[in-house]
């Protein structure tokens, strides 16, 4: 027997509406009004008789069925979108939407892409770099590398390795700056990632050492640009052995207080939607990237315990 669907207009407009939080947001995409996403939602409220929306003057969030109903219909249209690509471009290849630290893309991972690439030509992969996690319920990506804790049941938690943090500055700072002890930051210029500023503090606790203000001095959007400005003699950086690996074996960068590390609360993680963990594409990403860490004997690969 047929099974009843509800409208597809409708069901796009809702999508669209979850997606961005926002009927004129999802009108703007869809190129129609945001009354007409408004109306479409409403009708398929009418076909369901269920609320899915809570609406605000300011503020658009979905109820606990639209959330249900979200997480379905976004399964749905990305398998779609998927087979439909195949279908139309079979010679081009899966293409895969990657979020990443900008710092990693960097410093890690674009140095080893020429061999991901060449274990899977058929596969396209798109990198969005950002210094914010991903919201799955919104962003367009397929999955991401991520640091921090598993979070999310309805997302599938890869253990990639643990980081250390510790400071580093140049030798020309340090030729300027003594830092002989941890408490010697107090009068040293420390370099700030805003996006990581709690970082810092991981450090310092560690050190035992207080009366410093990591948020006194320069701050960057990422570990790239503080560790840069360190090589230039500015300040003390922050950093963790994936991104400063080379500076440190190059006397680029120095390890002031070397072997004194703190290991960051969080974990490294590949994370995607667990409805997705199995398609061909996501995991070919991930058994490479497990394979790739593992095989880097500079990081640290220390499975966190199960909650």
């Amino acid at each position: 027997m047929r099974r009843s669907l509800p409208p597809l207009n409708a069901l796009k407009s809702f999508e669209a509406a979850a997606r961005h939080g926002s009927f004129r947001a999802a009108g703007d995409e869809m190129c129609v009004s945001h009354s007409a996403v408004s109306y479409h939602v409403k009708q398929l409220e009418r076909h369901l008789g269920l609320l899915l929306f809570h609406r605000e003057p300011r503020a658009l969030s979905l109820t606990p069925a639209g959330r249900t109903l979200y997480a379905s219909v976004r399964d749905a249209f990305t398998r779609i979108a998927d087979t439909a690509e195949r279908l139309v471009a079979p010679q081009g290849g899966d293409v895969l939407t990657l979020q990443v630290y900008s710092t990693f893309t960097i410093r890690w991972l674009i140095p080893r892409l020429k061999d991901f690439e060449a274990r899977h030509p058929q596969l396209k992969l798109r990198l969005v770099t950002s210094q914010w996690d991903v919201d799955f319920s919104r962003d367009d990506v397929d999955a991401c590398i991520a640091i921090g804790h598993p979070h999310y049941t309805d997302l599938n938690y890869t253990y990639l390795f643990s980081s250390e943090v510790f400071p580093v500055a140049s030798a020309a700072f340090l030729a300027h700056h003594r830092l002989d002890q941890p408490e010697d930051l107090r009068r040293a210029p420390l370099l700030q990632v805003h996006p990581s500023r709690s970082d810092w503090q991981v450090w310092l606790d560690r050190a035992e050492v207080a009366g410093v203000d990591p948020d006194d001095g320069l701050a960057f959007d990422s570990y790239d640009h503080a560790l840069a400005t360190a090589r230039q003699g500015l300040g003390v950086a922050l950093a963790m052995e994936i991104y400063a690996a080379d500076e440190l074996a190059s006397g680029a960068l120095i390890e002031p207080f070397a072997p004194l590390r703190a290991t960051h609360p969080g974990s490294w993680w590949f994370v995607c939607r667990r409805e997705q963990v199995s398609l061909p594409k996501v995991r070919a990403l991930r058994e490479w990237l497990v394979e790739a860490v593992t095989a880097d004997t500079r990081l640290t690969r220390r499975p966190p315990a199960p909650p």
